[in-house]
């Protein structure tokens, strides 16, 4: 039976102690100071680490996170082949929201600004002969592209959701985090709940559940990369097939966009296993739509390793050759709608890889 804890650290006053339900009581320790929640409305000063409401533009665009009212954006460029485009100047772009022209206000290529990355591995019975496979490659990944201020989380996510390992910069915790990750098929008594877009989020009445894959993208959303600034983004192995949410893949997505992270699913779907039993396999279009709407993309690996060690290269290009461009939106209203916002290449044959829009949230209250 899942543990029911209520941990101060995990947002507690916007929540209430249901969130912390049984996802979070395997948190190892809790988020450095570096990752403590802050108000929506600071900026951060890049040099004392303290947060100004008059940072200038110059600056905004070296810290880790801009005032509300400008829009910040991370993208890739790529030419029609799929290579990444380096190296690019402001002039080369126009932006549009809801189809009105924007003032870019500040731009900068290749930004090194710190990352925040969630690791989300699919811990379900679809999972069982590839998990290793991900354990390790997984690993490797993190090792090699963690930087000293960067920082990473790792979720497991089957009929519970459980998190393995909280903010830290230390592979060896990632690792071992990764390796805790054990399939899980059994059901669940749900005794409190995560809290969704209308309230808290009723346990299903009878049965087990299945894959909470929408729950969990909801989640590390919203609980761990919705208080964090700068570049974040989340990884996703998994096939894709959800059985168990008690949330919508637009309910993902949203909480996704809110916290401004970047998805990228590397679909590992293991045929043999959805071959036996006639059972039907259909995750990659639900996958799909979460990342294009975030800004990523989905990758397909079946169950091959050297398949998934080349998306995870593939990533870390496109994490570490982003550019990062800001503008102060014409409309003014915080009315919590979303906007889309697109991002033109004068280069015709361009392709950018963005997010397709934002939450114009209200500010908090200090």
């Amino acid at each position: 039976m899942p543990i029911v804890q209520c941990k101060s650290y995990f947002v507690a006053a916007v929540l209430g102690c249901a969130m912390a339900v049984s996802l979070f009581a395997a948190a190892q320790n809790p988020p450095s100071a570096s990752n403590a929640p802050t108000s929506n409305s600071d900026v951060p000063d890049s040099s004392s680490g303290t947060r100004t409401q008059d940072q200038s533009q110059e600056e905004a665009s070296e810290t880790l996170k801009v005032n509300v009212a400008v829009v910040q954006l991370f993208f890739n460029v790529k030419d029609k082949h799929g290579a990444l485009i380096p190296n690019l100047a402001k002039e080369n772009f126009d932006v549009f929201e809801d189809g009105k022209g924007q003032t870019i206000k500040y731009f900068k290529a290749e930004t090194d600004l710190p990352l925040t990355l969630g690791i989300l591995i699919d811990s379900s019975g679809s999972q069982m002969r590839v998990l290793d496979m991900e354990k390790e490659v997984g690993a490797s990944f993190l090792e090699s592209t963690l930087r000293p201020k960067d920082e990473a989380f790792v979720i497991s996510f089957d009929v519970d959701i459980t998190l393995l390992q909280d903010f830290t910069n230390s592979v060896s915790r990632l690792r071992h985090a990764l390796n805790e990750a054990k399939i899980n098929t059994g059901g669940v008594s749900c005794s409190g709940g995560p809290i969704g877009p209308q309230g808290p989020i009723p346990c299903p009445s009878t049965g087990p559940r299945g894959t909470a894959l929408y729950d969990a993208v909801y989640l590390a959303s919203h609980d761990e990369l919705g208080h964090e600034v700068g570049r974040k983004a989340m990884i996703l192995l998994t096939d894709g097939q959800d059985e168990g949410s008690r949330l919508k893949i637009k309910d993902a997505i949203e909480a996704a966009q809110k916290a401004d992270a970047i998805c990228y699913v590397l679909l590992i779907a293991d045929r043999g296993f959805y071959g036996m039993g006639g059972l039907g396999y259909n995750g990659d279009s639900d996958m799909k739509k979460l990342t294009q709407e975030t800004g990523g993309r989905m990758i397909e690996v079946g169950n091959k390793i050297e398949k998934l060690r080349q998306a995870f290269d593939q990533i870390a290009q496109e994490l570490r050759s982003q550019y990062d461009i800001g503008y102060t939106s014409t409309n003014t209203a915080r009315d919590g709608s979303f906007r889309k916002v697109e991002i033109k290449s004068k280069q015709s044959d361009y392709k950018i890889q963005a997010r397709s829009g934002y939450y114009a949230t209200a500010v908090p209250a200090d």
